[in-house]
């Protein structure tokens, strides 16, 4: 675990980014030893593609008709 302070991670922040994304554990603390840890954003495995869905979803053709109970809007 990297322990640094507020004005060394001020100054070396793009390595220290690097360090977390790489899988290091990089701490940052203040004046009154109050911690924060940098860790990576989890990302999906994959990217989405669009269409992989297509032809799975049915739309009824009365989808936007009014409903029965809700009656007249007049």
């Amino acid at each position: 675990m990297e322990r640094y302070t507020l004005k060394e991670a001020h100054d070396q922040l793009g390595k220290l980014i690097d360090d977390a994304q790489e899988g290091n554990t990089v701490v940052i603390v203040d004046e009154n030893e109050r911690a924060v840890q940098l860790v990576p954003l989890a990302t999906s495995s994959k990217p989405r593609q669009a269409g992989t869905a297509r032809n799975r979803i049915r739309i009824a053709a009365d989808f936007d008709a009014p409903l029965e109970d809700f009656g007249s809007n007049q």
